[in-house]
Order: C-alpha cells, then structure tokens, then sequence
C-alpha cells in the first residue's frame, strides 16, 4: 500500500538531543562542564529513556519533563558536577533544541510530494511545542502528537494508535521514522513501515521486529518513500 503519511519521532530523530550539553559547554566559565559533556549528555539521553520504560512498565506515568530532569540530575551527579546554575541553564536550553540541519529540506520536500508529516513523541504538548517553534519547521508538520493524551509512554501500542486516530489512515499507510532502534522495530511490529535513523551506527537491536530501512541521516528520506 501507498505511503500517505510520514511520522517523525522527535528527540533525537528531528531535534538534536546533544545540542544543549554542547551549547552550554561553549559559554564562557563553563570549563569544568566543557571537559565532561559529552559523558553527561550521553547519560542524561540515557537515563532519561530508560525512565520512561521504567515509568510505562510500572504504571507510574509522569510526562517528559519530569524524567528529562530526573536524568539530568542523575548525570550530573554522576559526574560530580551538581550545580544548580549548570543545571538550570540545561534545562532552559533543552527548550530551544535546534534541529539536525537537513530536516527543513527534508520536510519540505515530504509536502512537496503531497505526503501528510507530522510527530509521535515521548514530549509533552509543551515541549514539543518549544522545540518546534524554536527550529521554525511547524508549517511543515501537520500535527504534533505527544503520548500525553494516552498517559503512557513509548513503545505502547497505544501510543502508535494515535496515528491512525488523527491522520485516518491504515498502519501499512505510516512511514515511522525514529533515531532509537527499539522504536523503529517496535513501529515495525505494530504494522508501520519504519526507517531507523542511525545516526550513531549502533548495531541493530534484539528485538521481535525490525526496521525496514536504515539511513545514517534523513537527507534520502524523500526518495526512499517512494520505494515503499
């Protein structure tokens, strides 16, 4: 069946993740952190998924803001750098994401091709709303979807259901699109077609199902829809 619709994880996928920690690394007095952000950009993105899964297997919803602090002072302190004003500059800076740089092009060329475009995130309404304001592409989305209106977090079906929901289309319709592995393979089992956007080159994960594509950035993505 023909691709009608393509849907961006977020964080990671459209947004670059690692921006804050390297902003905030580049301002002056910011020497001690400068020496440690990559390590604690690395374990704050860790922790901060790992929460999420933790939270959906116990029931114990809380929405993304919460657990993107709750692993950012989980890194800092690992690294021995707990201060409060680092970690409220983080945080501020976490709102203003920038997005990787071919994704404008990308998404243009999507709506050019007639596709619906739009996001299925772990991000609260709120957030999402800032990172997509602050990288200027939301005329170039149709909708935003957070897991929020579900109460659970990602890989649940019921959070792949709000695609169908809102855009009216079947699964084998959806291309996924995500920079996390288990994302992709868990889209791929509940019936979407999906493109793991490796941007690490990390091995493929162990799981029941798996990506149809690999791209180690989005810049072939409006092409390779039309292979679906």
């Amino acid at each position: 069946m023909t691709i009608t619709t393509c849907i961006f994880d977020a964080y990671g996928t459209l947004f670059d993740v690692s921006a804050a920690a390297r902003e905030a690394a580049a301002e002056p007095g910011r020497g001690a952190f400068a020496k440690e952000w990559p390590e604690i950009a690395q374990n704050w993105r860790l922790k901060q998924l790992q929460y999420t899964w933790l939270r959906a297997i116990t029931g114990h919803h809380c929405d993304f803001w919460q657990v993107t602090q709750d692993g950012l002072d989980w890194a800092l302190e690992a690294s021995g750098l707990s201060d409060p004003g680092l970690r409220e500059r983080l945080l501020q800076l976490y709102w203003e994401l920038s997005a990787y740089p071919e994704v404008p092009a990308m998404l243009e060329a999507l709506k050019a091709q007639g596709l619906a475009t739009g996001i299925l995130s772990n991000g609260s309404p709120d957030m999402l709303a800032g990172a997509v304001n602050s990288a200027g592409i939301g005329p170039l989305l149709d909708d935003v979807l957070s897991v929020e209106s579900v109460s659970i977090f990602k890989p649940a079906a019921l959070v792949y259901d709000l695609v169908g929901a809102r855009f009216s289309c079947a699964p084998e319709e959806v291309l996924f699109v995500s920079s996390n592995g288990w994302d992709a393979a868990s889209a791929a089992a509940y019936g979407f077609r999906t493109v793991w956007a490796n941007r690490a080159s990390e091995p493929v994960d162990r799981l029941p199902a798996t990506p149809d594509r690999i791209l180690a950035d989005l810049r072939p993505l409006p092409v390779l829809v039309k292979e679906f």
